[in-house]
């Protein structure tokens, strides 16, 4: 209740100073939404963790509610402003992403974790594929495009969609103190999804591009250039930033929170400015620093939890309040379809994986899997915001679109997951009977974060 009360305060007060005080782009309108967001969404997600949900869907709705198209609390200038910490966020997360890889860990089950998840991704991704090339024309995003920008399009759309969240993931099995066969099992997937899906929105983005004109149309050998600068380049310059982290990690080990911030700076930045993709580098970085050169103690987890917290809730609440409501009308009894087709395509495809006989992995274990691929969050999230600021017009659809599906992930993803870990037996196993502190999430060998 105190919660409540304070959000209800804060929510008021906040209000007040809007419609008396004025609201801008000057710079005190721009404190205040950033004061406003980090305190007022920190508490909306406490609230929503506390009735079993992700924090990160308080966060959403949070800017929904006080957005410029409900409350306007924070209005379209405050809600531009916001924005400028999309690229530190977005390599942010998969900064984290890629330290969840920790292949040593997943080396004994890796083959059958990679045969299993080919299937599956494979089946929902080809699934998907053809059929937003088949109803394009009824999806309100762009639905006068034709030939190779309808496939190309379609692509995109289907690397969207078929996306699925680690960080969900880590936060329901460190709720649930689960351990055991499942819940590794999907982790796993789930990261090395991503890290594929990373890939392919690289190639879908730069077909996309090519296909609406965006980037001339080059040869064959200037085309295979391009690409091997943006992804091999990409992860090389991630590799190399990574290293020099991790020996900085090891040799000093001081204001890491700074550093780790000032890494993503330099990824989302100065890779950008390369033409080095951002998601690709956060992500090679994450992987050197987790498996090549891992730091001693928990000096990097102590700052992951204090630097990416306020970076990601103001990145959160900005994603809800540059929400186009007024597209939602459109657009909400079709994300509605999509997340139902996006359901069945995630059933239809792990029953077919788990018909195949994978050595390491149980056929029960495998029959659950799918219970852990429903929610969506962070990457689905980033991938998006990069489509709405490269292609305003249409991309704000899809920004919207795939917010409402995550919204809905979001509520019935970590239902089912949690229900799938207790038919799995794994429900309290973690740590024995100690229960895991409500501040952090304390899964082995990853980074832990609160969201």
């Amino acid at each position: 209740m105190r919660r409540v009360a304070a959000l209800l305060l804060l929510v008021v007060t906040a209000s007040l100073v809007t419609r008396y005080g004025g609201s801008g782009s000057d710079p005190r309108s721009i404190g205040f939404a950033f004061g406003f967001a980090l305190i007022a969404a920190a508490l909306a997600g406490d609230l929503f963790e506390r009735i079993r949900l992700p924090r990160i869907t308080g966060y959403l709705v949070f800017g929904v509610v006080c957005g410029p198209f409900v409350g306007n609390i924070i209005s379209r200038p405050m809600a531009r402003e916001l924005t400028i910490v999309n690229g530190l966020a977005i390599a942010l997360i998969a900064f984290m992403a890629g330290l969840e890889l920790n292949f040593q860990r997943l080396l004994p089950r890796l083959r059958a974790i990679l045969t299993l998840g080919a299937i599956q991704l494979g089946l929902m991704y080809m699934g998907l594929f053809a059929l937003g090339w088949l109803v394009w024309p009824w999806l309100p995003l762009l639905p006068e495009a034709t030939g190779l920008a309808r496939v190309t399009l379609a692509a995109l759309l289907a690397t969207l969609v078929v996306s699925f969240s680690p960080t969900v993931t880590i936060a329901v099995i460190a709720d649930s103190r689960a351990r055991g066969p499942l819940s590794e099992l999907v982790l796993a997937l789930v990261v090395l999804a991503d890290l594929a899906l990373i890939v392919l929105f690289t190639l879908a983005m730069q077909a996309v591009r090519w296909s609406l004109g965006a980037v001339p149309m080059e040869g064959d050998v200037g085309l295979l250039a391009r690409l091997a600068w943006e992804i091999f380049g990409s992860f090389a310059f991630g590799a190399i930033v990574g290293s020099l982290f991790a020996f900085y990690l090891r040799q000093i080990g001081r204001e890491v929170t700074i550093m780790l911030l000032a890494l993503c700076v330099v990824l989302s930045q100065v890779g950008a400015a390369f033409h080095f993709e951002p998601l690709l580098a956060a992500l090679a970085a994450g992987l050197v620093v987790e498996n090549i050169a891992p730091p001693n103690g928990d000096a990097l987890k102590d700052a992951v939890e204090r630097g990416a917290l306020p970076v990601l809730v103001v990145f959160f609440a900005a994603a809800g309040a540059s929400l186009h409501l007024d597209a939602l009308g459109s657009i909400g009894l079709i994300a509605v379809a999509v997340s139902a087709v996006r359901f069945a395509f995630v059933r239809a495809s792990a029953w077919a994986g788990s018909g195949v006989r994978v050595p390491g992995v149980e056929p029960e274990v495998a029959g659950l899997a799918w219970m852990g691929l429903v929610s969506q969050a962070g990457v689905t999230l980033g991938l998006t915001i990069i489509v709405s600021s490269e292609f305003p017009d249409w991309g704000s659809r899809v920004q919207t679109l795939m917010v409402s599906l995550i919204a809905l992930h979001e509520f019935i993803g970590p239902v089912l997951f949690r229900l799938a870990l207790a038919r799995a037996g794994e429900i309290g196993k973690m740590g024995g009977e100690t229960e895991t502190a409500p501040d952090t999430l304390d899964v082995p060998g990853a980074v832990n974060l609160r969201l």
